[in-house]
């Protein structure tokens, strides 16, 4: 049985570190959603050349993919600000307030470490691939530093957003897992 989560969206408050972080993040979720249109676009034109022109295609497939998967990192921080990621809040629901606030401080504070990890290894991922000036093994060839920069990109957003859900519930402007106080 699904049903809707009593989480509300993060709030900024008139703190401007947050409401820049939620710019930023709405930005990122904009820019995503043009990936996956320019993604579908793309499909489109590749089914056309196929079967009504009956050509070949050469980069749409790549590019398609290497969209999607962009769009997927580089829209983890407006989720994030949404609390659109999948979770379970049966627990922090039953919990007192005091141990609310220490789950959401733990959760927050594991997610930032797992995140600033993933972006480290990411960076240095995307940045061996420059270095080395890696390309696809395909006929497009294309330059891999090119989509591997969603992975620091997508990282270094959600760090950032995940960062100021922290500071908004130590300033109190957002509830812990922007639960309401029952």
């Amino acid at each position: 049985m699904s049903g809707q989560s009593s989480a509300a969206p993060a709030h900024a408050g008139n703190n401007p570190f947050l409401r820049a972080v939620a710019a930023i993040s709405t930005l990122a979720g904009w820019c995503a959603a043009a990936m996956i249109v320019a993604a579908v676009g793309i499909t489109c034109q590749m089914i056309f050349i196929r079967a009504v022109l009956n050509g070949s295609t050469i980069w749409q497939t790549e590019a398609v993919i290497y969209l999607v998967i962009a769009a997927t990192l580089i829209g983890l921080p407006y989720v994030q600000r949404l609390r659109g990621h999948v979770n379970v809040d049966l627990i922090p629901i039953s919990l007192p307030k005091g141990a609310r606030f220490a789950l959401c401080m733990v959760t927050l504070g594991l997610s930032i470490v797992i995140v600033a990890i993933m972006l480290w290894y990411g960076y240095d991922y995307w940045h061996f691939a420059y270095e080395r000036n890696w390309k696809s093994d395909t006929v497009w060839g294309v330059r891999l530093w090119i989509p591997y920069l969603s992975i620091p990109i997508g990282f270094a957003l959600l760090l950032l957003q995940l960062i100021a859900d922290l500071v908004a519930v130590l300033l109190g402007i957002d509830k812990p897992f922007g639960l309401e106080d029952h």
